[in-house]
């Protein structure tokens, strides 16, 4: 690629790609190919002047090397970076606005008055139309006040006051639709698929692959916990598929052979076998930005109340003015009042605000499903923590295999990751790391992996039953047994370790200890969540007491619970619901997700499993637990950035009112500063809500 240095300083870099004009499609696959190299921070690429701002680190030879090598041609760009991007929704809406201001200023610029009015009595008629449609349906809403607004204006032969009343109304509804539809198409991308391997079933054989290299009529095995990848057919096994992230359906569905499935579903028990249809990922965006425009998930409490509000204040202004008419039988009065309405800043600020908030948090790699969400986690006064995971880190390691029979320390760990790789938890991934690591690699030998949640996995490998899981599961509920031999082995386990016990035949065959490091910020974290009005952190495990009590302590939680299975987690945020508090949720595993979906706002960290991401209302993206007082920060200052705008608004309008009826101000007047302060406080609710 052929470029010119425009400006240049330490660590930052403008260029002008020697072309007239970038196309969309170029812009985002030089965006995407810039974001993807490690020494790069930032990158923005304007494709009308067809400029690019590169931040970076390291030396500044390798960057333009690297530019140099560029073209769009060999550039691998995904489909869905080209078929999703809101490069183009936005260069449109920003053409619309100026188009619109252009339009509106340069016709009282130079088209002649007796025109100028023909043109807004034509243009008033649609308003007009929307106002009768209202009566017709008994309905007085806003559209009959604007409606009422305009026709007046028209009819008293003021075309200029109902002309800046119309250009305000088509400004304030550009904005809301622009904001809104960047905001699903934000969130949508962001509740995209991103599956890099699949399970595709050769000759009775699981094989894992890039899932690039799958193509229609292929079979791919989906286990428990997992996403479904692409849609297609279900040609073997059985399961229940939690459908949420498409259909908004809270229970999951039965799936047997011969039935359809879809991408971005996910296997809540049993597995499948899958016939896949199509491998393209964009039906998946365009299934997510449907279910999200046409569901009610966007919406809070505080938007549905402005929303109803908003409406109730109609037969009001409406009556405010036939009293005004009453008492000083002035039309310029009455219509002061007319000029005036509540609804139309409370119905377009509130939802700003709101889908802002969305996008600030996207911004941060937070991924909010909805507006009530956000006010949950304003209003929540509980909070539940997992451990594994979420309050310990992500990426736990295996320190040590302790054997205790027959097989070897390298042939105990190859077994228990050919097992554990199936399945998506941070302590499998460990294990299948470690035996990575030691270049253990295994082909599939087992018969069919039954997970059991919360408790282990079941196998049979040469006819012999294997198990590996937690120690209430390998030798209460299987009553498996350690040789006498190795009974002083097994008392001397170091306990700084999580325990992870395989047994073959009933007999314990290997204990992997893995460390779970507690999270560096987890202690500031809980004492930041308490700063921002959290009344209540509770922390809840599978693992032991010992081990729990030595977390909790170190965290500094209100209270904690060991061994607990999904069912009681579930169970302690409903009693918690009951007893009239807010709850937060936040966990990255399988046993997890009921207690997610019982949340008031569940979050999942990403890392975790698949469902989990999937279930929870909200995703961390973040490698950082700060990131939760991010949020809850956020949803505080949308809390207060809402109040603050009713009684901006409240206050606003009153006092026009108040000056029109005293004759202090012309109805022109009253309108041009209803609508301007509207459109102020409107873009006010588009800026950030966290400092910089």
């Amino acid at each position: 690629m052929k470029f010119i240095i425009k400006h240049e300083i330490r660590g930052r870099l403008r260029i002008h790609v020697a072309q007239a004009r970038m196309t969309y499609a170029e812009a985002d696959t030089l965006s995407w190919y810039l974001e993807k190299q490690e020494n790069i921070t930032d990158v923005k690429v304007y494709e009308r002047t067809a400029d690019a701002v590169i931040c970076y680190t390291g030396g500044r030879e390798p960057l333009l090397l690297m530019l140099k090598e560029f073209s769009y041609e060999k550039a691998d760009v995904p489909e869905n970076v080209l078929s999703d991007s809101g490069r183009e929704l936005n260069a449109v809406y920003k053409e619309k606005l100026i188009t619109k201001a252009l339009l509106h200023y340069g016709c009282r610029l130079f088209v002649p008055y007796p025109v100028r009015a023909a043109l807004t009595f034509i243009r008033s008629l649609k308003y007009i139309r929307e106002g009768i449609a209202c009566i017709r349906r008994r309905k007085i809403e806003v559209p009959l006040l604007d409606a009422t607004a305009i026709g007046v204006s028209v009819l008293r032969g003021d075309f200029d006051t109902a002309g800046s009343v119309m250009f305000l109304l088509g400004v304030g509804e550009i904005l809301e639709e622009w904001t809104h539809k960047k905001s699903v198409g934000d969130l949508a991308r962001s509740m995209s698929l991103n599956i890099k391997k699949v399970w595709l079933k050769r000759e009775d054989q699981e094989v894992l692959v890039n899932a690039s290299k799958i193509s229609a009529g292929d079979v791919v095995v989906v286990h428990m916990g997992n996403v479904i990848p692409f849609d297609g057919e279900v040609s073997g096994g059985e399961g229940m598929v939690n459908q949420s992230s498409l259909t908004g359906e809270s229970m999951p569905v039965r799936r047997v052979p011969g039935q359809s499935v879809y991408a971005g579903t996910v296997v809540e028990e049993g597995e499948l076998e899958i016939l896949v249809r199509a491998v393209s990922g964009s039906t998946r965006f365009e299934k997510i930005v449907t279910m999200i425009e046409d569901s009610e998930k966007l919406k809070s409490s505080v938007e549905s109340k402005a929303e109803h509000l908003a409406d109730r204040l109609v037969p009001y202004t409406l009556i405010g003015t036939g009293a005004a008419w009453l008492l000083t039988r002035s039309v310029t009065k009455a219509l002061s009042v007319l000029m005036v309405d509540f609804s139309c800043a409370l119905k377009l600020a509130m939802p700003l605000t709101v889908l802002s908030a969305i996008r600030e948090a996207g911004a941060s790699g937070i991924t909010v499903k909805g507006g009530k969400f956000l006010e949950a986690v304003a209003e929540a006064e509980t909070v539940v923590f997992d451990k594994t995971g979420t309050l310990t880190k992500a990426k736990p390691t295996v320190k040590e295999v302790v054997v205790f029979g027959d097989y070897p320390e390298d042939e105990a760990l190859r077994i228990a990751a050919c097992l554990e790789e199936h399945f998506p938890h941070s302590m499998a991934k460990a294990v299948v790391d470690a035996a990575k690591k030691r270049k253990l690699y295994h082909e599939e030998m087992h018969s069919k992996v039954e997970y059991i949640v919360a408790h282990g996995i079941s196998s049979y490998i040469e006819e012999k039953k294997v198990i590996i899981g937690s120690s209430h599961f390998v030798f209460e509920d299987e009553g498996c047994t350690v040789r006498p031999e190795y009974q002083q082995r097994f008392d001397d386990l170091p306990a700084e370790y999580s325990h992870l016990y395989l047994a073959i035949e009933n007999e314990l065959t290997a204990v992997i200890c893995i460390e779970d490091p507690l999270r560096e910020e987890a202690r500031d974290m809980v004492k930041a969540l308490k700063k921002e009005g959290i009344g209540k952190v509770v922390m809840m495990t599978g693992d032991s007491a010992r081990t729990a009590a030595s977390i909790a302590r170190r965290v500094g939680v209100d209270e904690y619970y060991a061994e607990v299975l999904p069912e009681d987690k579930a169970g302690f945020v409903e009693r918690e619901k009951a007893a009239g508090r807010r709850v937060i949720m936040i966990g990255d595993g399988i046993n997890d997700s009921p207690a997610l979906s019982a949340a008031d706002a569940g979050i999942a960290i990403s890392d975790g499993a698949e469902i989990a991401r999937e279930i929870a209302d909200i995703t961390i993206a973040a490698d950082d637990l700060r990131e939760l007082v991010t949020l809850k920060r956020l949803a505080n200052g949308m809390m207060k950035r809402i109040r603050r705008n009713y009684r901006g608004i409240v206050g606003i309008n009153s006092g026009l009112i108040l000056l029109g009826v005293a004759g202090l101000i012309q109805p022109t007047t009253s309108a041009l500063l209803h609508n301007t302060s509207t459109l102020v406080i409107s873009l006010r609710s588009m800026r950030d809500i966290l400092p910089e």
